[in-house]
C-alpha cells in the first residue's frame, strides 16, 4: 500500500509489548536501540520471526548479525528516553483498546481482519471517503 499510494498512505509504528511475554519489553527496547543505528525494521523482523524463543543472548545476537556498534547498542538499551517512548505508546494503545499485537488501524479505525485484502479494502474505502469529502 505504501508503494501503491506513496503520497496518500503512511505507516506509523507504535510499541505495545505485551505483558504476558517476559521479553517483549526488552525486545522493544532493543529494536529501538537498533533503530538509533538505522536498523529498526531489520531488528524488529528478527524479533517477530523468533518471538517464541527469545532470550537475552538472542537479542544481542541479532544486534551482532546486523553489525551494530555493540557498545552503543547496549548503552541505548538503557536510555530512559526509549523507555519513556515505549511507555507512552503503551498508554496510548491501552486508551484506544489495543489488546495484542499486531493491531492495525486505518485512519483511526481498527482493522478486524489482518489480511492484505482487508488492509487494501480499508485503505481504498478511506480514500473514497476522502474524495467524497473533498467534493462537498
Amino acid at each position: 500500500m505504501l508503494e501503491k499510494y506513496p503520497q496518500k498512505a503512511r505507516l506509523v509504528f507504535k510499541n505495545f509489548p505485551i505483558k504476558s511475554h517476559k521479553l517483549a519489553q526488552p525486545a522493544a527496547t532493543a529494536a529501538l536501540a537498533a533503530g538509533n543505528q538505522g536498523k529498526f525494521w531489520e531488528y524488529h523482523d528478527r524479533v517477530f520471526e523468533n518471538y517464541n524463543k527469545l532470550n537475552e543472548g538472542l537479542l544481542e545476537q541479532f544486534a551482532q548479525e546486523l553489525n551494530l556498534d555493540m557498545d552503543r547498542f547496549k548503552n541505548e538499551r538503557l536510555n530512559p528516553e526509549i523507555t519513556s517512548l515505549i511507555n507512552r505508546d503503551l498508554r496510548e494503545g491501552s486508551r484506544i483498546g489495543v489488546r495484542g499485537t499486531p493491531t492495525i488501524f486505518v485512519n483511526g479505525k481498527r482493522l478486524g481482519q489482518r489480511s492484505l485484502e482487508a488492509f487494501s479494502a480499508a485503505i481504498e474505502n478511506e480514500l473514497k471517503l476522502q474524495k467524497v469529502k473533498l467534493r462537498e
